[in-house]
């Protein structure tokens, strides 16, 4: 069974930076897009970065470029996100996805199979 187990977050002031983590276990998803996504509260969930398969590709939402990086680690099966400069609209809960396929910038929902369970980023101004 895959399972995608986040860690980092929490709560820090505006401009500081924080480091999210995403660790793949239960199978090999190293062919797949990953992303992370966000939701603040009475928003939808939104993509924020996407990465491809092996890395090489990157996508990020007008709102973030510049200020996170996306990353990941086929050989220890983890992605990250590196949030820098960080705004009190950064505020929301992120979460990791798994794609379907090697396609890494779809918003759509519905096109990632597995989801982590999601890490409080909380930014105060």
């Amino acid at each position: 069974q895959v399972r995608l187990v986040q860690s980092g977050g929490g709560l820090v002031q505006a401009g500081d930076s924080l480091s999210l983590s995403c660790v793949v276990s239960g199978g090999d998803l190293s062919d797949v897009g990953m992303a992370w996504f966000r939701q603040a509260p009475g928003n939808e969930r939104k993509l924020v970065a996407g990465i491809s398969p092996n890395g090489d590709l990157k996508y990020y939402s007008d709102s973030v470029r510049g200020r996170f990086t996306i990353s990941r680690d086929n050989v220890w099966d983890t992605i990250y996100l590196q949030m820098n400069n960080l705004k009190p609209l950064d505020t929301a809960v992120y979460y990791c996805a798994a794609g379907n396929s090697p396609i890494y910038s779809d918003p759509n929902e519905s096109q990632y199979r597995y989801w982590g369970q999601g890490t409080q980023v909380t930014v105060s101004s």
